[in-house]
């Protein structure tokens, strides 16, 4: 006899891909936040991760206190991280909330978990709470487009896992997260046209091209911790 799932076994409607996509592109350039519908998840906020907050969140740097801020390792000077406490829980999470949610870190506010099964990454073994909230998400994929990204992406992602020396040589972290997200922004290098039938599929493309795109997008960019 079947047995009914828990509320923590429950699937969690990711959204369509394609959609989602957009938004998580639009998320990482900065031109607006990621709308992660959470409903009271606080996983993100209690994995022992460290946050990063440039010098140009002043907003956010005035309601942290300065004491629970550290200078961001291999970043220049004014970056900081925010710590975390014993329980591997964020200072700033008081009674299961986020006390300056109005003001959080941009690290905070464009960080979408979706992106580990859009790009069927694993979370790191030390975030738990993270794993299980992704093991959740399933995606809807109303047209061809939606699958072809989704396979795009995962693609881009194998790509990266079997050449992580590309991103050390990039000055760029090899962990999960980092791997997950960049194969969210460099997805179109793995969508071509397939000539016998005149539409878009899945490629695998020259090594080379794929450096190339990853250059040009950390080129000037400040490389942060994740």
């Amino acid at each position: 006899m079947a047995h009914d799932k828990s509320d923590d076994e429950q699937a969690l409607m990711a959204g369509e891909f394609s959609t989602w996509i957009v938004d998580m592109q639009a998320a990482m350039l900065g031109t607006s936040g990621a709308d992660v519908p959470c409903d009271g998840c606080t996983a993100c906020c209690t994995s022992s991760q460290f946050v990063h907050i440039s010098p140009d969140e002043t907003d956010t740097l005035s309601h942290v206190p300065a004491d629970l801020l550290f200078p961001a390792p291999r970043l220049p000077s004014g970056h900081v991280v925010l710590g975390y406490d014993e329980r591997g829980r964020c200072p700033m999470l008081i009674d299961n909330r986020c006390s300056i949610y109005e003001h959080r870190p941009r690290a905070c506010r464009t960080y979408d978990c979706r992106v580990f099964p859009a790009a069927g990454v694993e979370v790191d073994d030390e975030q738990s709470s993270i794993a299980q909230r992704v093991r959740r998400w399933q995606f809807t994929f109303p047209t061809d487009a939606d699958r072809i990204e989704h396979d795009a992406v995962r693609a881009a992602a194998s790509f990266l896992d079997d050449h992580r020396d590309m991103l050390r040589a990039a000055g760029l972290p090899v962990n999960a997260k980092e791997r997950a997200v960049l194969a969210v922004r460099i997805y179109r290098a793995f969508l071509g046209c397939d000539v016998a039938n005149g539409s878009v599929a899945v490629v695998d493309p020259d090594p080379e091209v794929v450096r190339a795109e990853i250059e040009h997008l950390t080129e000037g960019s400040v490389h942060r911790p994740v």
